[in-house]
């Protein structure tokens, strides 16, 4: 069980604090827990450049993929890399970026209530056995101190957002994931 601190700093991931992010709604209760997936450029995995979107330092000329995400500001609470290691972007008790145009059980907009975490990768590139430890081992720690994510509230951007997103895609192994919760 990892320790999140009294500012919602999850105390072993790397801080790396994002502008894109604002406060969520008076007296929301956190509930949810949204899985993504992101790599840049597509499909390619490692470099600076998940870390230089979520903090408005990316050069949109660096790669020809990267000019449509010229002047978008998204972020994420965390980013959960190939090799496991945990970045985190946006408090969790803040509203960080991550959803969009979303809907869950008849309630929308989802960032106000959700808890965002990106998993480096593709719909279909199978993810790592290090990346489904930390997911894991972060799950179990958020839903320690955030009770009401209880594992039927842990959902894919997919599930939220249907017809505009795909991910974490079917490489996702819910089964296995949802194994490792207990």
């Amino acid at each position: 069980m990892y320790q999140i601190d009294q500012r919602g700093w999850l105390q072993e991931a790397r801080h790396c604090p994002s502008p894109n992010f604002n406060q969520r709604p008076p007296g929301v209760d956190i509930d949810l827990l949204v899985i993504h997936n992101i790599s840049l450029p597509p499909g390619e995995f490692g470099g600076p450049y998940i870390q230089a979107l979520f903090c408005n330092t990316l050069d949109c000329h660096a790669h020809p993929s990267f000019a449509d995400l010229e002047g978008l500001h998204v972020s994420s609470h965390l980013l959960i890399d190939r090799g496991g290691e945990c970045h985190q972007f946006v408090s969790f008790l803040e509203r960080a970026w991550h959803a969009g145009l979303s809907e869950h059980c008849g309630r929308e907009n989802c960032n106000d209530f959700s808890i965002g975490i990106e998993l480096e990768g593709a719909d279909t590139v199978p993810y790592t056995q290090a990346q489904y430890q930390q997911l894991a081992v972060v799950s179990q720690t958020l839903q320690c101190y955030y009770p009401s994510i209880s594992s039927d509230r842990i959902v894919g951007h997919s599930d939220i957002a249907p017809g505009r997103k795909t991910d974490p895609g079917p490489a996702f192994d819910w089964s296995y994931y949802k194994t490792l919760l207990g």
